[in-house]
Parts: C-alpha cells; structure tokens; sequence
C-alpha cells in the first residue's frame, strides 16, 4: 500500500500515521502539508512533501499512480474559516476537489477517505441524527465540508473514484495549544486545568456536546481506509458518522475533579463567547451510529475512559503538575 495524507504534520495526521505504520502492508506513507512531519526520521516508509495543495500542479505532484489511499485531512478549521471565507474556501472546498480530479484521472480504484465534521448540520435537529438527516450548515466551514461530502458522494457514484466521508464528532482531548477550531474549548477545559493553567468555557456548560477521544477517531479513519467497497456499496450515501458518545462540560469537569482527586475548577472560567455559542450550539447532540458500528467502527465508554488514556499517554506533563 503507498498512502497520501493530507494535513499529514496535523495533530490527527500525526496519529493516522503511526497508527498505519503496525500495518506491514504499507509500503510508503507521504505526508503532505505546508510543514514537516515531525515524524520524519522515525521509519523508513515515511516521506514528507511540504507544499501548498491548494495549487494544481502541486496535487499532481503528490497524486500518482502508485497511490492507494488518499486519507484528505487538511483543512482551515471552524472559526478560522468564517474569519477568512476565502481561505477557507480555497483549502476546505477547491483543494477537495483538485484531489478528487487527479484521483480520477489517475485511478479510480483510489480509496479516497475525506475528513468531514458536524458542522455540517444547522437548523432545528432531531433529538438523534439519522444517516439521512439534511445538512444545514450555519457557518462557512460546515457549507464547505457539505459541499465536499457531495462531491465525495457523486464521484463514487459515477465510480470515478472509490470516496469516502468521515464525520468526525468533536474531538476530546487534543494536547498541546489551543487552536481556532470553535471547539477548541472542549478540550482545553480539561487540558489547561490538569497543567495548572486557566481556561474559559464560551458556551452553557449544560450543552451536550457529541465527543470522541483522538484513539477512536484515528482507529476509525484507519478503518473508513480499508473497509471493502463491497460494504461502501450498501450505503445509500457515501458519508459515515464516525461513533461518538454524549457529555456536557460540567460533566466533563467534574470527572476530571473526581479522577484527579482535587477540584481544578477555579482554573476555568464561563465567560460566553456568541459566534462560537452560535456555531457549536448548532451541531448534533446525539447521533444514530448503528449502521457504522455494524461496519466495525467503535465508540469510546463515556468520558473516564478517554480521561484515563489522555493522563496516560498523551499529556505526560500532568504527572508533575498533579
């Protein structure tokens, strides 16, 4: 297998990548972003190219027919994107396409996995989202992902490239700084607090938010990646909810408080921030994940279990702080 990853010096990126390197099927993994992979050096079988994919020629570079998976995960995330509407538009919509183009002129038999989000959805939802609940995106990011999760759909209905949309649930919990995502809040109420420094809340801390650990979403981008197309064709709609489960930030809280053993809650503040109120009030609060979960794809137990693995392997400078 010789894979291409988009966003391949990302967070999620990063993950996919070591996660794919177990498998000794995998001849090559090309990470692709405007930065090196800081994974450089660790294993032969990685490559990293540092360009700009919004440009043509650059897609052709990276597209060739040696490739077998695509896994598309670059992107301008939420806030950012409705900061700067053509960026977003740019990297989020036009790039998606650029690599669904090559992909098949190149090979259609490329398994093309496209990173889309909840903010796809908008409007007045269900109590659950069903797999054909109507996409009403209110922000530019979420218009955009919908429109590539069209695209991703029509291509591999015309069987011009074997495409596949991910909706990634808000993930839980990212290490590291902060970043312009509208969710990125969710994680550092959690985050900063475990290291000794301050956060804010911008929404009701009784909103139910759909979350998922960063292990699951990479374990479940892996398999959007290798399911048979024989299983994709019982789809509908080429678009997967990845599994998730839901909480709210005080219940996120308070499990930090009762693992930890000390009340770190003086740490966050609820200060309300209306445009990101406005975006993550919008999205899904439960979501219908029986069709993927008879796919394979898996969900974490609730929140101690994605607390546990965050302590355990990801956030090692906790140890000293607690």
């Amino acid at each position: 297998m010789n894979i291409v990853i988009t966003g391949g010096a990302g967070f999620i990126g990063t993950l996919l990548a070591e996660s794919l390197l177990k498998n000794n099927d995998v001849n090559k993994i090309t990470l692709v972003d405007i930065q090196e992979s800081k994974l450089i050096g660790t294993d032969p079988r990685l490559e990293s190219i540092n360009i700009d994919m919004t440009l043509p020629h650059n897609v052709d570079q990276v597209i060739t027919d040696k490739v077998t998976h695509v896994f598309h995960l670059a992107a301008i995330v939420s806030s950012h994107a409705e900061e700067d509407f053509d960026l977003g538009m740019s990297v989020n919509l036009e790039t998606t396409q650029l690599l669904l183009e090559k992909c098949r002129h190149t090979n259609p038999a490329i398994r093309f996995v496209f990173s889309s989000s909840l903010a796809v959805f908008g409007g007045t939802l269900p109590d659950e989202i069903l797999p054909m609940t109507a996409m009403q995106p209110v922000s530019s990011y979420g218009t955009q992902k919908a429109i590539g999760e069209l695209l991703v759909n029509d291509y591999a209905r015309k069987g011009y490239v074997d495409a596949v949309t991910v909706r990634l649930p808000t993930i839980c919990i990212r290490p590291g700084k902060p970043n312009k995502a509208a969710s990125s809040f969710v994680s550092g109420i959690i985050r900063e607090p475990l290291n000794g420094l301050e956060s804010n809340c911008p929404v009701d801390p009784e909103l139910k938010l759909w979350i998922s650990s960063p292990n699951k979403v990479v374990e479940n981008i892996a398999r959007a990646g290798f399911i048979s197309t024989q299983e994709l064709n019982q789809l509908s709609f080429r678009t997967l909810n990845l599994p998730g489960f839901q909480v709210t930030p005080s219940e996120m809280i308070a499990n930090m408080n009762a693992v930890v053993g000390k009340d770190l809650s003086h740490y966050i503040s609820f200060e309300a921030d209306a445009q990101i109120n406005r975006i993550v009030s919008s999205w899904p609060q439960c979501i219908n994940n029986d069709i993927e979960k008879t796919l394979g794809f898996v969900a974490d137990s609730d929140f101690t279990e994605v607390l546990a693995h965050f302590l355990n392997t990801e956030n090692k400078e906790t140890e000293a702080t607690l």
